[in-house]
């Protein structure tokens, strides 16, 4: 009998480049010599490493006072969903609707929103499957609509959009239900559909299927979209009647209202008059330019999302000017770096982790983003400011997780954490000068589906 003979694997990569086991027992060894080393080692192993990096002197020097502060109502809870940009953006309509309504206290329903954004994005995806469908299904760009057709994150022009289109209504209109509270199983399945419409869709094209067909495809899976949220979320009201009794105990009652005539009467904000201004500071951003993510947005022919670059001083000095002027600011940063929860601080040293694993941290901003270790994360709104001779030091900020953490669900940012996490504000178009507002006019430049511009929606 012949015996077969086999042919050693090709190995994985250059040998010449493998671990060698001398430098493991090197670095072994180079360890247990450091009793500083075996020290965070047993520190660690039975704690969470940021008790033991915290920053005392941070913690216990922060002052939560404020020259300026605007809010005396109590926040929002977005719980386990992506839902912060809209949080963050009802919470500043409200600010405008409980001085229309003379009330206190006062949420927009946040599922409204949920329920038309979600349709909306399923609208434009399938139109973005289209638009891509002469690509490979392995094309980079056709990879990431596939890989993230649906999300619950957002944008401010995004807001805009629903706002614009659908209107608002109060809260008890349209109350939160599970799936809007924890949106991960109603979005796994949505996602589901929106893959298999992908692909109907794709195969349609191969097979010669003309734009109205394709379409035709789609409207089928819209309707299952519909149907399926209105399982989860319930069926968005057209029409309604609001009474409510105001803080002088006058009573008040509107006629039957449409959710869009809600919105023009009680939110008095011009949201048309409000850009995105972002700090990115990679070399191949310049400032003063606007740009756009392709295939970031929700509502197919509504405002494209826009942002205009601009310095860190007068991100930071707009911001400053608005909140004098009275009015909050919503703001999109990368909340996960140098925050603590409980304590509700953000601050730039507030761990000591080089100390603990006795190394550097040193990327900058702009590399950070290059590298992907910083993007958008998070969506809040900034309701004071302490400013001391003109120059601010920290920041008051309303998150949307609920009155637990921080100061009754307020947190405290300071000046150094806003330069290196914070990423963009929304702002009136007049708080710029004269030359950037002319620069908003310019066709933007696009980034790709991918860019760290366009995370906080993913």
């Amino acid at each position: 009998m012949t015996q077969t003979q086999t042919r050693p694997a090709a190995p994985d990569g250059d040998a010449a480049g493998a671990l060698d086991c001398g430098a493991l027992s090197g670095f072994q060894a180079a360890f247990g010599g450091q009793r500083s080393y075996r020290l965070a080692q047993n520190a660690v192993m039975r704690n969470n490493v940021d008790d033991i990096a915290v920053n005392h002197r941070v913690v216990f020097t922060t002052d939560h006072t404020f020259s300026i502060s605007l809010d005396d109502w109590g926040v929002t809870d977005q719980k386990q969903t992506g839902r912060c940009w809209m949080f963050a953006g009802l919470n500043l309509l409200r600010f405008s609707a409980r001085q229309v309504l003379g009330v206190k206290e006062f949420e927009f329903s946040q599922n409204y929103l949920m329920f038309w954004d979600k349709v909306e994005r399923a609208n434009y995806f399938f139109e973005a499957i289209i638009e891509s469908a002469d690509s490979d299904v392995d094309n980079r760009t056709v990879a990431f609509l596939l890989d993230q057709p649906l999300s619950d994150g957002g944008q401010w022009n995004m807001f805009v959009n629903l706002v614009r289109k659908h209107g608002l209504v109060p809260k008890a209109f349209m109350p939160e239900t599970n799936s809007s509270s924890s949106s991960r199983r109603m979005n796994g399945v949505l996602r589901t559909k929106l893959r298999e419409g992908a692909r109907q869709i794709r195969e349609a094209h191969a097979r010669g299927a003309g734009l109205a067909a394709l379409r035709d495809v789609k409207q089928d899976y819209l309707e299952t979209v519909y149907r399926i949220l209105s399982i989860h979320l319930g069926t968005p009201p057209d029409q309604f009647e609001w009474q409510w009794r105001d803080t002088k105990s006058e009573f008040h009652r509107t006629e039957t209202i449409t959710p869009r005539e809600f919105a023009a009467r009680f939110v008095e904000l011009p949201l048309d008059d409000y850009v995105c201004l972002v700090h990115d500071p990679r070399p191949s951003n310049p400032y003063d330019r606007t740009y756009t993510v392709q295939y970031l947005g929700n509502v197919v022919g509504g405002q494209r999302v826009t942002y205009l670059n601009v310095s860190m001083p007068l991100m930071k000095d707009i911001a400053r000017r608005t909140l004098e002027a009275g009015e909050p600011i919503w703001f999109g940063c990368d909340v996960g770096k140098q925050m603590r929860r409980d304590m509700g601080l953000m601050d730039n040293e507030l761990y000591d982790l080089a100390s603990v694993y006795d190394t550097t941290f040193d990327m900058d901003k702009a590399a950070r983003l290059e590298y992907g270790e910083t993007r958008m994360t998070h969506a809040m709104l900034f309701t004071g400011v302490d400013v001391v001779d003109g120059a601010t030091r920290r920041w008051r900020v309303e998150n949307s997780w609920g009155a637990e953490p921080g100061q009754k669900g307020f947190f405290t940012m300071n000046g150094a954490w806003f330069d290196e996490y914070m990423f963009e504000i929304a702002a009136r178009r007049e708080y710029l000068p004269a030359d950037l507002q002319s620069a908003l006019d310019l066709e933007p430049i696009v980034l790709p589906p991918w860019d760290p511009m366009g995370a906080l929606a993913r």
